[in-house]
Parts: C-alpha cells; structure tokens; sequence
C-alpha cells in the first residue's frame, strides 16, 4: 500500500517517521519543506502539492492544525480529492470538527474515496516512540484495510464506531487533559507555598489517588521551566471550543470545562498562541511571583 503523509508538524512528523519504520511507501508534503528533511533522509519521497501526493498514492493521511487547513488541503482546487484515485482512501488525523468532517467525507464519497478519522492522543513523546493512542471512527472495512498501517503509528488502536464518533471520544480526552493540567498547577503552588519539597511532592502525587497522565507528563515539564510539550495554546483553544460546542448539541452543561476554558483564553492572550499549552500553569507562576522549579527533571518528555 503506497502511503501519503500532509502535515509535517511536530505531531505528524513522528507518526509519518512510524510509517517508515514499518517499511512503508510514504509520499510526503508541507507548506514547509524543511519539516520533512528526516523524513526524506528515512526513504520518504517528497510531492509539491496535496494533489502531487493523492497521485501517488492509495490512501492519504493529513495531521494539520485547523478545520480550514484540512478543507484547503482536501478539497481544494489542487487538493487531495483532485489526485487521488477512484478506490483510495483518505485518513484525517487531525482534531477536527465532527461536522466538517462529514462534509468532506461526502464530498470524497461522490469521487468514489473511501475517509476515516483516526486522531491520536497522549502527546508527541508518545508520537516519537511509536506508542500514541489511536482512534478510530468510520466503515469497519475501511478500518480494517488500513489497521497494519494505523497500528504501525500507535500502541492501542480504538474503533470507536461510525465517522464522528473519534472526533467526540477525541475532544473529550484533551477536555480532561487541559482540565487535569491546571489542576495539576494549582496543586503544585499548593506544595511549594506549603514549604514541601517539589520533586518529593511530584512523587507522592504520583503514587497517590490523586494522579494523573498528565500530572506524570506535563507536570515535569512546569518542574523543569520547559513547558516544551508540542502542543500550542492555539491548539489548546480550538479543542476546547470543540467541547463547548459538543456540550451545547448534546445538552450536557460543561462548566468546569468552561472555567478552565477562559483560564486558557486568559493564558493565550498573556503569552501568544504559539507559546506551549503548559504555560497556562504560569498564570498562576506570574500571579503569585513564585516558580515552579525543581531540579532533577528531564529537559523533555521521552
């Protein structure tokens, strides 16, 4: 199966890297080519466009950062619904809006191309050792044909049911995450407001009833004054307008969800889109003029 890989950012860099490992054919593009010189160094072959990349492949994955980017990309003049052929397969691994997603689902099942939605979570470091979550929504059959591929990029590989229904279980994880991690913060100045040692109390949370994926991850880059996590606050915002929108259609009232919500609005507007999600721990840092620090931590999650 020739694969191709759009969206070479620092999520999707690592899973087309997975790819490649598993002795797969990939075609790769992004706006930046510097982005996939690694890839290229594996064995990777580059395209110019989205098209380019459609052409020479069967299925094509797209990892990209907004619901625009992934229109652009799909369904633009020199998209991938322009190139690639009757039969293939398009896989959006992207964070992307369960309703856009049908659209241009529909759209590829017109020129006879097969979608699924397959987003991943539980951060880049996982991404790079080949063991992040997957998940899955879309036709079993579908699903089926590309599990070896699927299952080369990620640990656990979750079909979650028809198409949509990743998007929902998807924004509902990063939902806890940024919940969990300014709750983490707090508990953290707690600590250190209390005299306790930071590296002791990162341990003791660790092994207690109050932990968490993310106190184990991303606690230990606020201990370390890294915050280098991958993942933007402009991504942190989109995923938790996802949620507030899923609460709104669903009924369901989201209100820890929206206070942690403004608190990364908050977080954005201080320190830029671009800066790490994590840093929404440093509101807190900055308020109460007292960092975080401990020694003894990695520079980067691994």
């Amino acid at each position: 199966m020739r694969l191709g890989f759009i969206g070479i950012g620092s999520l999707g860099a690592h899973l087309a890297a997975s790819l490649l490992r598993a002795g797969f054919a990939v075609t790769v593009h992004d706006l930046d080519k510097e982005r996939a010189a690694a890839l290229l160094r594996a064995g990777a072959a580059w395209a110019g466009s989205p098209r380019a990349v459609a052409a020479a492949s069967d299925s094509v994955f797209t990892c990209l950062p907004s619901p625009a980017a992934v229109a652009a990309v799909v369904g633009g003049p020199d998209g991938i619904l322009a190139g690639l052929a009757r039969g293939g397969a398009w896989i959006d691994m992207s964070t992307n809006d369960r309703h856009e997603l049908a659209r241009l689902a529909a759209l590829a099942a017109e020129r006879g191309i097969a979608c699924l939605e397959a987003p991943v979570t539980g951060g880049v470091h996982k991404a790079a050792s080949g063991e992040i979550t997957v998940l899955v929504g879309g036709d079993t059959a579908v699903f089926e044909a590309h599990r070896p591929a699927l299952a080369a990029m990620g640990g656990e590989v979750f079909h979650m049911g028809p198409l949509g229904s990743a998007s929902i279980i998807k924004v509902i994880t990063n939902m806890l995450a940024f919940i969990h991690l300014v709750a983490a913060g707090e508990a953290l100045m707690l600590a250190k407001r209390g005299g306790l040692d930071l590296a002791q109390s990162f341990a003791a949370i660790k092994a207690s009833s109050g932990n968490s994926f993310v106190h184990e991850t991303e606690s230990q880059l606020v201990l370390n004054g890294s915050y280098d996590v991958g993942f933007t606050m402009d991504l942190a915002a989109k995923d938790l307008f996802f949620a507030h929108q899923l609460g709104r259609e669903f009924g369901v009232p989201l209100e820890l969800a929206g206070l942690v919500e403004q608190i990364f609005v908050r977080a954005r507007s201080q320190y830029g889109g671009a800066a790490q999600s994590t840093q929404v721990v440093k509101l807190l840092e900055d308020a109460l003029a007292t960092d975080l620090r401990a020694p003894g931590f990695p520079a980067a999650l691994t």
